[in-house]
Order: structure tokens, then sequence, then C-alpha cells
């Protein structure tokens, strides 16, 4: 009778558990709406991006019904983070972040950089749109970091190059720069992912007032491709 007793309660402990999961899981794949958006502060923004990168790497993602997601975002999007990445095929910020649809707002250019058009972007994606967070995500292997090193040009690449060109000049590196410099291409990396976090405040009023009214937070990682972890750069 005892050990009836207690598998009985052990099925309802398990069962009670697995509720308890599924509950979380529906929870965890609601999509975002205007009324959580608003719960979350830039900070914790910036800590749901991190938990995400963990899971990612961890080999934990969560899998949710993206169809049904499809359908529950038909009628309005209110992402927490706006990310700006490169194009690179290894550095989709959706997967790296473990988000899905209507989770974050990707703004993806080659050498990760920021210009008007890409500022512009996220003055809609905080201002109008309300994310709570923005991280320029740059990334190991870099091959539009390696062109700048190189100074290559090459139709209208040569304009982009030039983009990231102030940031290697900033280095002060002696000799002839060369993308066969492993050293100097990760430096150029983390200072152009540095330059491009301190132009979003210093170019854009809006995306200012937004920080310093604690609505909003701006920050730099980068990401390794041979791991998929994401390193946080410090202000």
């Amino acid at each position: 009778m005892l050990n009836r007793r207690n598998s009985f309660k052990g099925v309802l402990a398990a069962s009670s558990w697995l509720l308890a999961s599924k509950v979380q899981a529906q929870q965890t794949c609601a999509v975002q709406t205007r009324q959580t958006q608003a719960q979350i502060k830039p900070d914790e923004a910036l800590a749901l991006l991190k938990q995400g990168n963990e899971r990612f790497v961890s080999g934990q993602s969560i899998h949710c019904d993206l169809r049904q997601q499809v359908h529950a975002t038909s009628g309005g999007q209110a992402p927490f983070a706006a990310i700006v990445g490169c194009i690179d095929s290894r550095s989709s910020p959706e997967l790296l972040f473990d988000q899905r649809i209507g989770d974050i707002f990707a703004a993806r250019i080659a050498g990760n950089f920021v210009n008007d058009d890409i500022i512009g972007s996220l003055e809609f994606a905080t201002e109008i749109a309300g994310a709570r967070a923005i991280v320029v995500l740059g990334h190991s292997d870099c091959g539009a970091i390696k062109g700048a090193v190189d100074n290559v040009k090459a139709g209208l690449l040569t304009g982009v190059i030039a983009q990231i060109r102030p940031s290697l000049e900033k280095l002060n590196y002696k000799g002839v720069p060369n993308s066969s410099n492993t050293e100097l291409v990760g430096r150029l990396t983390e200072q152009n992912v540095r330059d491009a976090v301190a132009r979003l405040t210093a170019r854009s009023e809006v995306l200012k007032r937004r920080v310093a009214e604690r609505q909003l937070v701006i920050s730099g990682g980068l990401h390794d491709v041979s791991t998929g972890r994401i390193q946080w750069l410090s202000a």
C-alpha cells in the first residue's frame, strides 16, 4: 500500500513538473507585446540577450512554433532590442541570441559600422517602436575588417571599406597593415565596434536623450565564430 502511495506521489510530482515546464515554455515562446515590452528595463533587455547567447552556446536553444508566432505578430510588433551586425552568414543575431519572430530588430551591413541610414533605423526601433537595448555586434574573421586592413578597392565595396578605415587609423599601427596579422585584425574588429557605439549617441540626439533618460542602453559585443560565444565590451 505504501509503495503504491509513493508511486502515485511520484507520478503526481512528475505530472506537476511537466505541466510547469509546459507553462514556462508557453510563456517563453509568447511573442512580445507593447505591454510586455514596456515592462522590460534597458538592463533587463541586455540581460535577456546575454541569457540567449548562453543558451545558444550550451545547445539549449528554445524551440517554438514559428508559424504560430507569425500569426501572433501579424497585427504588430514590439521587439525589446535592436542589433547592428555584419552580413556574415555565421553571425545571425536571431540565432546567436536565441530570439524568435518579433523579439529583436536586426540591421546588418558588412563590417557592422553605423551611418545615418543605420542610425535613423535605430531611432525608429527605439523612439517609435520602443526597443530598450541596442547592441553593435562585431565578429572574428570578418572579411570587411580584413578588407579595411588591406584597403581593398572594388566597386561600391570601396565605400564600405572607407567607413571602417578611420578606426584603423586610431590604432597607430607601425608598418604596412596586412590582414594576415591576426592581432591587428582583432584589434580593429574591437575598435570598429567601440567607434560605432560611440557614434550612435554622438550623431543622434534621439538616442542620446533616451540613454540619458534611462530608457535605452547601448552596448558592444564581439562574436567568436569558432565558438558562438559573445564577449561583451565594457564601456
